[in-house]
């Protein structure tokens, strides 16, 4: 069962029930990455998966990772696109897409592994690009029959697990994203290049003097001074 219909029949069950509340409610569940749009100031549950939806030019997308229920667990940060893609300008041919990753809470996660920062990430791609892509261009994703199981290695084992018995909380505590350099756009900077060998430093004490060649100059006057003395001497004793 995908997450999508996890969540429809979870909370339909609810609704049956009459026990839906605002409060924390026991419940079972699954620990799963969850996919999102971000639309008039609020992240919606993804109606398809993220292999059929192809964001616009302005768009944000949003993953979470944690325990869910009938309750969808959203990213825990605001998309706005101006925060995220604010900075980097627009291209010929391509669109921004901005990309939330939420790894969630400790208490999300399956096997005490410390879950990474939440992290916010301009995306510039091809128009036709699908969130999938959008993702991969951010992150390596671990997929496991169709489903998406890990991102940036977080986490490192499991996939959609089922968790007895779950305890969803009301609300979650807001975070602020961590914004990193755009990808794949063309005005990013490139990385200054790494010399290959340190050892190869120039000599210099930074006033432009060449130390090197000073030592090599004041030896060759030393050694042409000697010969001129010597064959100063052997004339005078010819005399």
């Amino acid at each position: 069962m995908n997450a999508k219909r996890l969540v429809l029949t979870l909370l339909a069950g609810f609704l049956l029930a009459g026990s839906v509340t605002t409060t924390a409610q026991a419940e079972d569940g699954y620990r799963f990455w969850g996919y999102y749009q971000y639309t008039s100031g609020n992240w919606a549950f993804a109606q398809k998966g993220s292999a059929e939806v192809v964001p616009v030019d302005g768009a944000v997308e949003g993953w979470r990772y944690a325990v869910g229920g009938a309750k969808p667990r959203v990213p825990r940060a605001a998309g706005d696109f101006n925060t995220i893609c604010g900075g980097t300008p627009a291209e010929a041919g391509k669109k921004r897409v901005g990309l939330v990753i939420d790894p969630g809470t400790p208490a999300d996660s399956a096997s005490g592994e410390a879950p990474p920062p939440a992290t916010g990430t301009c995306v510039v791609t091809d128009l036709k690009a699908t969130g999938a892509k959008v993702l991969a261009a951010v992150k390596p994703v671990r997929i496991e029959k169709g489903l998406t199981c890990g991102i940036g290695g977080y986490p490192a084992t499991t996939c959609g697990d089922p968790v007895k018995d779950i305890k969803v909380p009301a609300t979650d505590e807001q975070v602020k994203l961590e914004i990193g350099p755009a990808v794949g756009s063309a005005s990013t900077p490139s990385p200054a290049p790494v010399p290959t060998n340190s050892s190869q430093a120039p000599t210099d004490d930074g006033s432009g003097t060449p130390w090197t060649a000073i030592v090599i100059v004041a030896l060759l006057v030393l050694v042409l001074a000697g010969g001129g003395l010597a064959f100063s001497r052997r004339r005078t004793g010819q005399h």
